[in-house]
């Protein structure tokens, strides 16, 4: 596994996840769905944890994905992982927790744009 390849891989989730939730893409639609914005958890300690998550994923990615992939298996497995693994499990738990289907579109959709920006650099530079 490439470190440098999955930090960078990890990064390029953090900011997108940093958009994504923004009020200039889906934030505002996702606090309304969530009652409001979170009002627990010091910053740095959501940032930092949220980044350690991020780089987990990754680096589990890497070891999926194997060296030297191409683009198009990268993208697959990225497909892959964040629609049939990460949102699906997701629409379990959304369904028990009574979650809005709206909900589940922003947090799986950020999932599968994850997991398809990791197919992007992993195949590109991997």
């Amino acid at each position: 596994m490439n470190i440098w390849i999955t930090l960078l891989a990890a990064v390029s989730s953090f900011v997108v996840g940093g958009l994504w939730y923004s009020p200039m893409l889906f934030g505002k639609a996702w606090n309304a769905e969530n009652g409001g914005p979170p009002t627990a958890g010091h910053p740095a300690k959501v940032f930092g944890v949220s980044f350690a998550f991020s780089l987990l994923a990754a680096a589990c990615f890497a070891v999926l994905v194997g060296p030297s992939p191409t683009l198009e298996s990268s993208l697959r497995l990225g497909a892959l992982v964040g629609a049939g693994l990460v949102a699906a499990s997701f629409g379990i738990n959304y369904q028990f927790a009574q979650r809005t289907f709206r909900l589940w579109l922003i947090d799986g959709g950020y999932h599968v744009a994850q997991f398809l920006l990791f197919g992007v650099v992993f195949g590109l530079l991997g």
